[in-house]
């Protein structure tokens, strides 16, 4: 099936607000990115996302949402999370004290990617993080991630 796909591939997932939900975006992420070395860093990626925009904003709420994207080509994974607003604040990287219950997230996220964006729209946040892989030859010349 590979040879009819073309590069970036993309796959999005909406998912319900709930906190289970979490567990399964991570699944999907492993289950689509398989034995790429980068799969763990991104289901992390998600879960931080995804967990932020249930307790943060209204995506946490009856009825709320999370939208997960995930864009592959052959240097880059960028995976956006998208939440459904209502956010008193933006996401912003934090130095929390070691006596700190939270606040870590997106510094963990920092210190894994390459590039962290934070878009603010009328639906929502979308926060995307990038992960910049070596791309790997394959048998038939053509690199992948």
């Amino acid at each position: 099936m590979d040879e009819y796909m073309s590069n970036p591939r993309v796959w999005g997932l909406s998912c319900p607000g709930l906190p289970e939900e979490i567990g399964r975006a991570r699944r999907w992420v492993r289950e689509i990115l398989g034995e790429r070395p980068c799969a763990e860093d991104a289901a992390l990626i998600v879960s931080e996302l995804g967990t932020n925009a249930l307790r943060h904003t209204a995506s946490g709420r009856p009825c709320g949402t999370f939208h997960v994207v995930m864009a592959l080509s052959s240097h880059v994974l960028a995976i956006s999370v998208t939440d459904d607003g209502q956010a008193d604040t933006t996401p912003e990287i934090k130095r929390p004290g070691p006596e700190a219950t939270q606040g870590r997230g997106l510094g963990m996220i920092s210190a894994l990617t390459a590039h962290i964006d934070v878009r603010s729209g009328p639906q929502g946040q979308t926060v995307t993080a990038e992960l910049t892989m070596e791309p790997k030859p394959t048998r038939d010349g053509v690199a992948c991630c």
